[in-house]
């Protein structure tokens, strides 16, 4: 017993002692690291604990009046602007605007912020100490809405050197007026700008210039649209005159955009043209097979004038004819002259066969004998009156002596007769009718389809 006594005595006296050199290694490492982080804390001062208590501040904001421009009173101070498009975020042709996501960086000198500086590094301030110093008051003109971000915080950055010089960036969206010509609708393009303006300074004041000139204007590679085509980006300047203020400095964002044609082509173009083609389908048809003509001509009618009216109410009302609207037009004037095409087939049939009638009823009246007629034909009678003696039986005829100039011909009438007769009569009449029909439609299968093709020739060499 006092053998283990002794043995757990000297297990916790062991245990004890390797606590204590833990503490102290602990101790010492805790050491280190404070004296590691005072001499970089004393390397890398915080600037704001060292301007602290000092009467002179780091900028002196509060000993000048920002709310004048730098150098009142002397010459127009210049101030840079460059541009970075984020993203063209939508193009409206019924409002006539677009929307665009910008970065905008103003540039200019202004040795009020001046400040002392051993490495000339410059200093990085948010959008707070914009609102106690002198800025640009660049705005859009001719835009109907805009805001600057401000999540999670304002975008707004601030730059001073120490020299003075202030770089001044915010990332804006803004949406612009673009007056847009449609004669050329679909196919068209269209340049559309972004106007910068300072709004209370003019010229003497303020001059507002590209800073790089072209290379001003920087765009995302990645910038595209669902139904254009990003040509060309650019920058332009030139002066802007009020009547009332004076002459201002303007700086343009120009961009051309090319609309993608084979959206319309599969929703407008295609289904107009399959339109004016099943129009023709009743050329084919049987002119006495009414109901089938008519329904068609009626569908394809009442569907273009779907599509029409599609077209145009997505579209701005404007007082000018556009590219669409003359092939629609002329598409639907096609397929409304196939419906009149029918109406002349059938109206000349219904004429041919009153004109028929008549003739029967005419025959009819002069040759209602009860059993048999004897009529006397010269021997220089032609074919054509010999077919017209169809339906009739021969019982009789003179001999060839008996007729030194003459024929006579007796002419037995019966019932089986008479309606030979008459059908004889209405399939000679019949068939001069079917030729004038079939005619209008021949001449039609042929016609509609050369007009079409060559009005699709003139309308896509002149519009595309």
């Amino acid at each position: 017993m006092p053998y283990f006594t002794k043995l757990l005595l000297l297990i916790f006296c062991l245990v004890l002692l390797v606590e204590s050199r833990k503490h102290r290694r602990r101790r010492w490492t805790n050491h280190l690291d404070v004296q590691r982080a005072s001499h970089i804390f004393k390397k890398n001062r915080d600037l704001t604990k060292a301007w602290k208590g000092k009467t002179d501040q780091l900028l002196r904001v509060d000993e000048h009046d920002f709310t004048m421009r730098p150098a009142f009173g002397g010459p127009a101070i210049p101030v840079g602007v460059d541009v970075q498009v984020e993203s063209l975020d939508s193009i409206s042709e019924v409002d006539m605007d677009f929307t665009m996501t910008l970065y905008l960086r103003h540039y200019w000198k202004d040795e009020r912020l001046s400040f002392p500086s051993t490495n000339n590094k410059s200093m990085t301030f948010d959008g707070r100490l914009v609102k106690k110093i002198w800025v640009p008051d660049v705005f859009f003109v001719h835009s109907k809405r805009s805001f600057i971000h401000d999540t999670t915080t304002d975008n707004i950055m601030l730059r001073v050197f120490p020299d003075g010089h202030v770089l001044y960036s915010m990332r804006v969206t803004v949406t612009a007026m673009c007056n847009m010509d449609f004669s050329h609708f679909p196919l068209d393009s269209q340049t559309c700008s972004l106007e910068l303006e300072s709004y209370a300074y003019t010229d003497e004041d303020l001059m507002l210039y590209w800073k790089n000139g072209n290379e001003s204007l920087k765009t995302d590679e990645k910038i595209s649209l669902s139904q254009f085509l990003i040509q060309k980006f650019h920058t332009t300047s030139r002066l802007a005159f009020y009547s009332s203020t004076g002459w201002y400095n303007r700086l343009y964002i120009n961009f051309t955009l090319r609309r993608h044609i084979f959206f319309f082509l599969l929703q407008t173009y295609f289904p107009a043209t399959l339109m004016v083609m099943l129009s023709w389908v009743s050329f084919w048809i049987d002119r006495r097979a009414v109901p089938a003509r008519v329904s068609l001509g009626i569908t394809t009618v009442l569907t273009m004038s779907t599509i029409i009216t599609g077209v145009n109410a997505s579209m701005p009302r404007v007082s000018y004819i556009k590219a669409v609207d003359i092939y629609l037009w002329v598409s639907f004037v096609f397929v409304f002259l196939s419906v009149l095409e029918y109406a002349a087939v059938n109206y000349l049939t219904t004429v041919q066969e009153r004109k028929e009638r008549k003739l029967r009823e005419r025959f009819s009246c002069s040759c209602g004998i009860p059993h048999s007629k004897t009529m006397m034909l010269d021997g220089n009678y032609s074919e054509s009156d010999a077919n017209s003696l169809a339906g009739y039986t021969r019982n009789q005829m003179a001999p060839e002596e008996e007729k030194p100039e003459k024929m006579v011909v007796h002419l037995a009438m019966s019932n089986e007769s008479n309606s030979s007769r008459k059908r004889g009569l209405k399939g000679h009449v019949g068939l001069r009718i079917i030729q004038n029909t079939h005619a209008i439609d021949k001449y039609s299968r042929l016609i509609f389809p050369g007009t079409y093709i060559f009005f699709n020739l003139i309308y896509w060499s002149v519009f595309s």
